[in-house]
Protein backbone atom coordinates (compact mmCIF):
# COMPACT_ATOMS: atom_id res chain seq x y z
CA UNK A 1 0.00 0.00 0.00
CA UNK A 2 1.33 3.43 -0.95
CA UNK A 3 2.37 5.91 1.77
CA UNK A 4 2.78 9.69 1.87
CA UNK A 5 6.24 11.06 2.65
CA UNK A 6 5.58 14.07 4.88
CA UNK A 7 7.65 17.08 5.91
CA UNK A 8 9.45 16.19 9.15
CA UNK A 9 10.32 18.65 11.93
CA UNK A 10 14.10 18.87 11.53
CA UNK A 11 14.76 21.60 14.11
CA UNK A 12 13.10 22.47 17.44
CA UNK A 13 11.71 25.80 16.18
CA UNK A 14 10.86 24.72 12.63
CA UNK A 15 7.29 25.33 11.42
CA UNK A 16 7.83 24.80 7.71
CA UNK A 17 10.65 23.75 5.40
CA UNK A 18 11.87 25.03 2.03
CA UNK A 19 12.64 22.20 -0.40
CA UNK A 20 16.16 22.72 -1.73
CA UNK A 21 16.81 19.61 -3.82
CA UNK A 22 15.51 16.10 -4.31
CA UNK A 23 18.22 13.45 -3.90
CA UNK A 24 16.00 10.86 -5.64
CA UNK A 25 13.69 10.91 -8.64
CA UNK A 26 10.41 9.25 -9.54
CA UNK A 27 10.97 5.54 -10.13
CA UNK A 28 13.90 5.25 -7.70
CA UNK A 29 13.81 2.52 -5.06
CA UNK A 30 14.65 3.60 -1.51
CA UNK A 31 14.96 1.95 1.87
CA UNK A 32 14.27 3.17 5.38
CA UNK A 33 17.09 5.55 6.36
CA UNK A 34 18.08 6.55 2.81
CA UNK A 35 18.56 10.30 2.33
CA UNK A 36 15.93 11.49 -0.13
CA UNK A 37 15.63 15.29 0.02
CA UNK A 38 17.43 18.43 1.23
CA UNK A 39 15.29 20.79 3.32
CA UNK A 40 16.15 24.33 4.43
CA UNK A 41 14.78 24.92 7.93
CA UNK A 42 14.75 28.15 9.92
CA UNK A 43 18.38 27.50 10.93
CA UNK A 44 20.13 25.12 8.53
CA UNK A 45 19.90 22.99 5.40
CA UNK A 46 19.44 19.37 6.40
CA UNK A 47 18.98 16.05 4.61
CA UNK A 48 15.74 14.22 5.35
CA UNK A 49 15.65 10.43 5.32
CA UNK A 50 12.93 8.03 4.23
CA UNK A 51 10.78 6.29 6.82
CA UNK A 52 9.51 3.76 4.25
CA UNK A 53 10.80 1.08 1.89
CA UNK A 54 9.52 1.28 -1.66
CA UNK A 55 9.58 3.13 -4.98
CA UNK A 56 9.14 6.89 -5.36
CA UNK A 57 5.87 6.98 -7.32
CA UNK A 58 5.13 10.71 -7.32
CA UNK A 59 7.04 13.82 -6.28
CA UNK A 60 4.52 16.43 -5.18
CA UNK A 61 6.74 19.41 -4.30
CA UNK A 62 9.49 20.99 -6.38
CA UNK A 63 12.58 23.00 -5.42
CA UNK A 64 12.01 26.44 -3.80
CA UNK A 65 8.56 25.48 -2.51
CA UNK A 66 7.74 25.77 1.21
CA UNK A 67 5.82 23.00 2.98
CA UNK A 68 4.49 23.04 6.56
CA UNK A 69 5.37 20.25 8.98
CA UNK A 70 3.25 17.23 8.08
CA UNK A 71 2.68 18.45 4.52
CA UNK A 72 2.90 15.94 1.68
CA UNK A 73 6.23 15.80 -0.20
CA UNK A 74 5.96 12.61 -2.23
CA UNK A 75 4.21 9.25 -2.53
CA UNK A 76 6.05 5.97 -2.10
CA UNK A 77 4.78 2.46 -2.74
CA UNK A 78 4.99 -0.56 -5.01
CA UNK A 79 5.96 -0.09 -8.69
CA UNK A 80 2.95 0.64 -10.96
CA UNK A 81 0.65 0.97 -7.93
CA UNK A 82 -2.45 3.09 -8.58
CA UNK A 83 -2.25 6.27 -6.46
CA UNK A 84 -5.20 8.25 -7.87
CA UNK A 85 -7.20 7.94 -4.64
CA UNK A 86 -4.20 9.06 -2.57
CA UNK A 87 -3.62 12.08 -4.82
CA UNK A 88 -7.26 13.07 -4.48
CA UNK A 89 -7.02 12.70 -0.69
CA UNK A 90 -3.99 15.01 -0.61
CA UNK A 91 -5.82 17.59 -2.76
CA UNK A 92 -8.87 17.45 -0.51
CA UNK A 93 -6.79 17.91 2.64
CA UNK A 94 -4.54 20.73 1.45
CA UNK A 95 -6.53 22.42 -1.29
CA UNK A 96 -3.32 22.43 -3.30
CA UNK A 97 -3.07 21.54 -6.97
CA UNK A 98 -0.64 18.69 -7.58
CA UNK A 99 1.66 18.89 -10.57
CA UNK A 100 0.35 16.89 -13.53
CA UNK A 101 0.52 13.12 -13.31
CA UNK A 102 -0.88 10.71 -15.88
CA UNK A 103 -4.30 11.08 -14.27
CA UNK A 104 -4.06 14.90 -14.45
CA UNK A 105 -3.30 14.73 -18.15
CA UNK A 106 -6.37 12.56 -18.67
CA UNK A 107 -8.39 15.10 -16.70
CA UNK A 108 -7.14 17.92 -18.93
CA UNK A 109 -8.05 15.93 -22.03
CA UNK A 110 -11.55 15.44 -20.63
CA UNK A 111 -11.70 19.14 -19.78
CA UNK A 112 -10.88 20.06 -23.38
CA UNK A 113 -13.52 17.62 -24.68
CA UNK A 114 -16.11 19.10 -22.31
CA UNK A 115 -15.27 22.61 -23.45
CA UNK A 116 -15.66 21.56 -27.08
CA UNK A 117 -19.22 20.40 -26.37
CA UNK A 118 -20.17 23.62 -24.57
CA UNK A 119 -18.77 26.05 -27.13
CA UNK A 120 -18.22 25.38 -30.84
CA UNK A 121 -14.61 26.16 -31.65
CA UNK A 122 -12.48 26.07 -34.76
CA UNK A 123 -10.96 22.63 -35.19
CA UNK A 124 -7.44 22.35 -33.86
CA UNK A 125 -4.95 19.55 -34.13
CA UNK A 126 -3.63 17.71 -31.08
CA UNK A 127 -0.39 19.67 -31.30
CA UNK A 128 -2.35 22.94 -31.14
CA UNK A 129 -3.79 21.90 -27.74
CA UNK A 130 -0.39 22.54 -26.20
CA UNK A 131 0.53 25.58 -28.33
CA UNK A 132 -2.50 27.89 -28.15
CA UNK A 133 -2.36 30.70 -30.71
CA UNK A 134 -3.89 34.10 -29.98
CA UNK A 135 -7.61 33.93 -30.67
CA UNK A 136 -8.65 36.36 -33.47
CA UNK A 137 -11.18 37.99 -31.15
CA UNK A 138 -8.40 38.94 -28.75
CA UNK A 139 -6.74 40.96 -31.49
CA UNK A 140 -9.78 42.70 -32.92
CA UNK A 141 -12.24 43.02 -30.06
CA UNK A 142 -11.83 46.02 -27.81
CA UNK A 143 -11.16 44.86 -24.26
CA UNK A 144 -13.89 45.42 -21.71
CA UNK A 145 -13.32 46.94 -18.29
CA UNK A 146 -11.20 44.68 -16.03
CA UNK A 147 -13.27 42.16 -14.13
CA UNK A 148 -12.55 41.91 -10.42
CA UNK A 149 -12.08 38.36 -9.16
CA UNK A 150 -14.47 37.06 -6.50
CA UNK A 151 -11.55 35.32 -4.78
CA UNK A 152 -10.80 36.55 -1.26
CA UNK A 153 -7.49 38.31 -0.62
CA UNK A 154 -4.73 35.82 0.09
CA UNK A 155 -6.84 32.82 -1.00
CA UNK A 156 -4.82 30.20 -2.87
CA UNK A 157 -5.34 30.03 -6.65
CA UNK A 158 -6.34 26.53 -7.82
CA UNK A 159 -5.78 25.78 -11.49
CA UNK A 160 -5.34 22.91 -13.90
CA UNK A 161 -1.89 22.28 -15.45
CA UNK A 162 -3.18 23.17 -18.94
CA UNK A 163 -4.75 26.41 -17.68
CA UNK A 164 -1.45 27.40 -16.05
CA UNK A 165 0.43 26.66 -19.26
CA UNK A 166 -1.88 28.84 -21.39
CA UNK A 167 -1.78 31.67 -18.83
CA UNK A 168 2.00 31.56 -18.72
CA UNK A 169 2.25 31.67 -22.53
CA UNK A 170 0.09 34.81 -22.66
CA UNK A 171 1.58 36.35 -19.50
CA UNK A 172 -1.78 36.39 -17.70
CA UNK A 173 -2.21 36.67 -13.95
CA UNK A 174 -4.46 33.88 -12.66
CA UNK A 175 -5.25 36.00 -9.59
CA UNK A 176 -7.68 38.01 -11.76
CA UNK A 177 -9.57 35.00 -13.16
CA UNK A 178 -12.49 33.20 -11.52
CA UNK A 179 -12.50 29.42 -11.93
CA UNK A 180 -15.52 27.43 -13.12
CA UNK A 181 -14.02 24.01 -12.38
CA UNK A 182 -14.56 21.86 -9.26
CA UNK A 183 -13.94 23.82 -6.08
CA UNK A 184 -13.37 27.04 -8.05
CA UNK A 185 -10.45 25.55 -9.98
CA UNK A 186 -9.39 27.58 -13.02
CA UNK A 187 -9.61 25.48 -16.18
CA UNK A 188 -8.75 25.99 -19.87
CA UNK A 189 -12.11 27.55 -20.75
CA UNK A 190 -11.73 30.22 -18.02
CA UNK A 191 -8.34 31.32 -19.37
CA UNK A 192 -9.51 31.41 -22.98
CA UNK A 193 -12.57 33.46 -22.05
CA UNK A 194 -10.31 35.90 -20.19
CA UNK A 195 -8.19 36.19 -23.34
CA UNK A 196 -11.27 36.99 -25.43
CA UNK A 197 -12.56 39.58 -22.95
CA UNK A 198 -9.15 41.05 -22.26
CA UNK A 199 -10.05 41.07 -18.57
CA UNK A 200 -6.91 39.45 -17.12
CA UNK A 201 -4.14 41.96 -16.70
CA UNK A 202 -0.60 40.96 -17.67
CA UNK A 203 1.66 39.98 -14.83
CA UNK A 204 3.90 42.93 -15.59
CA UNK A 205 2.21 45.79 -17.43
CA UNK A 206 4.51 47.85 -19.70
CA UNK A 207 5.47 51.26 -18.39
CA UNK A 208 5.69 54.52 -20.28
CA UNK A 209 9.19 55.39 -21.44
CA UNK A 210 10.84 57.36 -18.66
CA UNK A 211 14.26 57.73 -17.17
CA UNK A 212 15.66 54.31 -16.17
CA UNK A 213 14.53 53.33 -12.67
CA UNK A 214 14.78 50.13 -10.67
CA UNK A 215 11.46 48.34 -10.16
CA UNK A 216 10.15 47.38 -6.73
CA UNK A 217 10.72 43.76 -5.81
CA UNK A 218 8.77 41.54 -3.45
CA UNK A 219 11.28 39.17 -1.87
CA UNK A 220 9.88 35.93 -0.50
CA UNK A 221 10.90 35.24 3.10
CA UNK A 222 13.14 32.23 3.61
CA UNK A 223 12.41 29.94 6.58
CA UNK A 224 15.42 31.49 8.35
CA UNK A 225 14.22 35.06 7.76
CA UNK A 226 10.75 34.12 9.03
CA UNK A 227 12.28 32.62 12.17
CA UNK A 228 14.42 35.71 12.77
CA UNK A 229 11.34 37.92 12.39
CA UNK A 230 9.28 35.80 14.77
CA UNK A 231 12.00 35.33 17.39
CA UNK A 232 13.07 38.98 17.51
CA UNK A 233 9.44 40.11 17.72
CA UNK A 234 8.93 37.87 20.74
CA UNK A 235 12.25 38.95 22.27
CA UNK A 236 11.35 42.64 21.84
CA UNK A 237 8.36 42.12 24.14
CA UNK A 238 10.70 41.15 27.00
CA UNK A 239 11.31 44.00 29.50
CA UNK A 240 15.00 44.66 28.90
CA UNK A 241 17.58 47.29 29.82
CA UNK A 242 21.04 48.09 28.46
CA UNK A 243 24.36 48.89 30.14
CA UNK A 244 27.28 50.30 28.15
CA UNK A 245 30.88 50.32 29.30
CA UNK A 246 34.21 51.39 27.79
CA UNK A 247 37.05 48.85 28.10
CA UNK A 248 40.77 49.55 27.69
CA UNK A 249 42.19 47.13 25.11
CA UNK A 250 45.93 47.89 24.91
CA UNK A 251 47.02 44.95 27.08
CA UNK A 252 44.66 42.55 25.29
CA UNK A 253 45.96 43.60 21.85
CA UNK A 254 49.57 43.09 23.01
CA UNK A 255 48.62 39.77 24.67
CA UNK A 256 47.07 38.50 21.44
CA UNK A 257 50.15 39.51 19.43
CA UNK A 258 52.38 37.54 21.82
CA UNK A 259 50.21 34.43 21.56
CA UNK A 260 50.06 34.53 17.76
CA UNK A 261 53.83 35.10 17.59
CA UNK A 262 54.34 31.99 19.70
CA UNK A 263 52.00 29.94 17.48
CA UNK A 264 53.28 31.07 14.08
CA UNK A 265 55.83 28.23 13.76
CA UNK A 266 53.40 25.53 14.87
CA UNK A 267 51.83 23.52 12.08
CA UNK A 268 48.06 23.98 11.68
CA UNK A 269 47.96 26.38 14.63
CA UNK A 270 45.06 28.85 14.33
CA UNK A 271 45.48 32.58 14.72
CA UNK A 272 43.81 33.82 17.90
CA UNK A 273 41.37 36.65 17.30
CA UNK A 274 40.13 39.37 19.62
CA UNK A 275 36.75 37.64 19.46
CA UNK A 276 38.27 34.37 20.75
CA UNK A 277 39.67 36.25 23.74
CA UNK A 278 36.30 37.93 24.35
CA UNK A 279 34.58 34.51 24.36
CA UNK A 280 37.02 33.22 26.96
CA UNK A 281 36.61 36.35 29.11
CA UNK A 282 32.80 36.18 28.88
CA UNK A 283 32.80 32.54 29.99
CA UNK A 284 35.05 33.30 32.98
CA UNK A 285 32.93 36.33 33.96
CA UNK A 286 29.81 34.15 33.82
CA UNK A 287 31.45 31.66 36.17
CA UNK A 288 32.39 34.50 38.50
CA UNK A 289 28.90 36.05 38.40
CA UNK A 290 26.69 33.00 37.67
CA UNK A 291 23.48 34.95 38.32
CA UNK A 292 23.85 36.37 34.78
CA UNK A 293 24.18 32.90 33.23
CA UNK A 294 20.44 32.32 33.55
CA UNK A 295 17.09 31.94 31.79
CA UNK A 296 13.72 33.26 32.98
CA UNK A 297 11.09 30.48 33.10
CA UNK A 298 7.80 32.09 34.20
CA UNK A 299 7.69 30.81 37.79
CA UNK A 300 11.44 30.29 38.27
CA UNK A 301 14.90 31.30 37.07
CA UNK A 302 17.11 28.56 35.64
CA UNK A 303 20.77 29.10 36.55
CA UNK A 304 23.03 27.13 34.22
CA UNK A 305 25.85 25.10 35.74
CA UNK A 306 28.13 25.66 32.74
CA UNK A 307 28.30 28.16 29.88
CA UNK A 308 26.74 27.82 26.43
CA UNK A 309 27.86 30.94 24.57
CA UNK A 310 26.07 31.73 21.32
CA UNK A 311 28.19 33.56 18.73
CA UNK A 312 26.08 35.55 16.24
CA UNK A 313 27.03 34.71 12.63
CA UNK A 314 25.54 36.73 9.76
CA UNK A 315 24.26 34.69 6.82
CA UNK A 316 22.64 35.59 3.52
CA UNK A 317 19.05 36.28 4.51
CA UNK A 318 19.39 35.67 8.23
CA UNK A 319 21.35 35.18 11.41
CA UNK A 320 22.33 32.14 13.45
CA UNK A 321 24.14 31.67 16.77
CA UNK A 322 26.41 28.60 16.91
CA UNK A 323 27.07 27.62 20.52
CA UNK A 324 30.47 27.19 22.23
CA UNK A 325 30.03 24.96 25.26
CA UNK A 326 32.20 25.05 28.40
CA UNK A 327 34.49 27.79 27.07
CA UNK A 328 35.65 28.47 30.64
CA UNK A 329 37.41 25.08 30.59
CA UNK A 330 38.88 25.36 27.07
CA UNK A 331 42.17 26.83 25.90
CA UNK A 332 42.29 29.70 23.42
CA UNK A 333 43.53 27.45 20.62
CA UNK A 334 40.60 25.06 21.10
CA UNK A 335 38.12 27.96 21.18
CA UNK A 336 39.61 29.45 17.99
CA UNK A 337 39.38 26.15 16.07
CA UNK A 338 35.83 25.45 17.26
CA UNK A 339 34.58 28.96 16.43
CA UNK A 340 35.89 28.75 12.86
CA UNK A 341 34.51 25.26 12.27
CA UNK A 342 31.06 26.22 13.58
CA UNK A 343 31.02 29.48 11.62
CA UNK A 344 31.96 27.68 8.38
CA UNK A 345 29.23 25.07 8.88
CA UNK A 346 26.76 27.83 9.77
CA UNK A 347 27.47 29.70 6.52
CA UNK A 348 26.97 26.45 4.60
CA UNK A 349 23.80 25.75 6.63
CA UNK A 350 25.15 22.45 7.91
CA UNK A 351 24.82 22.94 11.67
CA UNK A 352 23.10 20.29 13.76
CA UNK A 353 20.20 21.46 15.91
CA UNK A 354 22.11 21.00 19.18
CA UNK A 355 24.93 23.21 17.84
CA UNK A 356 22.79 26.35 17.69
CA UNK A 357 20.13 25.79 20.36
CA UNK A 358 19.72 26.87 23.99
CA UNK A 359 22.53 29.42 24.35
CA UNK A 360 22.77 30.57 27.97
CA UNK A 361 24.44 33.84 26.88
CA UNK A 362 25.15 35.39 23.47
CA UNK A 363 27.75 37.66 21.87
CA UNK A 364 27.18 39.85 18.81
CA UNK A 365 30.36 41.47 17.50
CA UNK A 366 30.10 44.14 14.79
CA UNK A 367 33.50 45.67 15.40
CA UNK A 368 34.83 44.29 12.11
CA UNK A 369 32.18 46.40 10.34
CA UNK A 370 33.54 49.60 11.92
CA UNK A 371 30.57 49.93 14.32
CA UNK A 372 31.47 51.95 17.44
CA UNK A 373 28.70 50.61 19.68
CA UNK A 374 25.16 49.25 19.35
CA UNK A 375 22.39 47.43 21.20
CA UNK A 376 21.66 43.76 20.55
CA UNK A 377 18.23 42.13 20.87
CA UNK A 378 17.99 39.34 23.44
CA UNK A 379 18.41 35.77 22.21
CA UNK A 380 16.11 33.63 24.43
CA UNK A 381 16.30 31.46 26.41
CA UNK A 382 19.44 33.30 27.61
CA UNK A 383 18.72 36.38 29.72
CA UNK A 384 21.64 38.48 28.46
CA UNK A 385 23.52 39.33 25.27
CA UNK A 386 26.71 41.35 24.78
CA UNK A 387 27.07 43.76 21.85
CA UNK A 388 30.72 44.41 20.95
CA UNK A 389 31.91 47.44 19.00
CA UNK A 390 35.25 48.15 17.33
CA UNK A 391 38.54 48.76 19.10
CA UNK A 392 39.90 52.22 18.24
CA UNK A 393 42.60 54.63 19.46
CA UNK A 394 41.40 57.43 21.73
CA UNK A 395 43.05 60.38 23.46
CA UNK A 396 42.56 60.23 27.24
CA UNK A 397 44.01 62.31 30.09
CA UNK A 398 47.47 61.13 31.15
CA UNK A 399 47.84 59.52 34.60
CA UNK A 400 49.94 62.45 35.82
CA UNK A 401 47.24 64.91 34.71
CA UNK A 402 49.72 66.51 32.33
CA UNK A 403 48.37 66.42 28.82
CA UNK A 404 46.88 63.45 27.02
CA UNK A 405 47.94 59.99 26.01
CA UNK A 406 46.63 57.59 23.33
CA UNK A 407 44.78 54.49 24.42
CA UNK A 408 42.91 51.73 22.54
CA UNK A 409 39.34 51.39 23.79
CA UNK A 410 36.27 49.33 22.95
CA UNK A 411 32.61 49.88 23.86
CA UNK A 412 30.45 46.94 24.92
CA UNK A 413 26.71 47.02 25.66
CA UNK A 414 25.01 44.40 27.79
CA UNK A 415 21.28 43.83 27.16
CA UNK A 416 19.57 42.14 30.13
CA UNK A 417 16.20 40.52 30.68
CA UNK A 418 14.97 42.60 33.65
CA UNK A 419 12.77 39.74 34.84
CA UNK A 420 15.90 37.78 35.76
CA UNK A 421 18.73 40.33 36.02
CA UNK A 422 18.78 43.71 37.77
CA UNK A 423 20.94 46.71 36.90
CA UNK A 424 23.43 46.31 39.73
CA UNK A 425 23.96 42.64 38.83
CA UNK A 426 24.56 43.49 35.18
CA UNK A 427 27.07 46.19 36.19
CA UNK A 428 28.85 43.72 38.47
CA UNK A 429 29.20 41.27 35.59
CA UNK A 430 30.58 44.00 33.29
CA UNK A 431 33.19 44.82 35.94
CA UNK A 432 34.33 41.18 35.92
CA UNK A 433 34.46 41.14 32.13
CA UNK A 434 36.47 44.36 32.00
CA UNK A 435 38.97 42.99 34.52
CA UNK A 436 39.66 39.90 32.39
CA UNK A 437 39.99 41.93 29.17
CA UNK A 438 42.07 44.74 30.64
CA UNK A 439 44.37 42.29 32.47
CA UNK A 440 44.31 39.31 30.09
CA UNK A 441 46.95 37.32 31.97
CA UNK A 442 44.27 36.62 34.61
CA UNK A 443 42.46 34.43 32.06
CA UNK A 444 45.34 31.94 32.36
CA UNK A 445 45.09 31.57 36.13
Amino acid sequence: MADIIQMTQLSPTMEEGLLVEWLVKEGDSVEVGDLIVEIETDKATMEMESYFDGTILKILVQADESVPIGGALAIIGEPDENIDDLLQEIKNQSGASVEPSESDEKSDAAEQKSDAKQEPKTETSKAEDTEIEDAPQAKTKAPSAPKKSKRKAGERVLSSPLARKIAEKHDLDLENIDGSGPGGRIIQRDVEEALERGTSAPKSAPKAATAPTAEDQRIKLTPMRKAVAQNTTEAWKIPAFMLTRKIRMDQLVAFRAQINDALKNQEDAPRISINDLIIKAVALALQEVPEVNVAFQNDSILQYGTTRIGIAVALDGGLITPVIENAEHKGLREIAVEVRELADRARNKRLKAEEYSNASFSISNLGMFDIDHFTAVLNPPGAAILAVGKSAPELVPADNDRGFTQQTTMHVTLTCDHRAIDGALGAQWLQALARYLETPATMLL
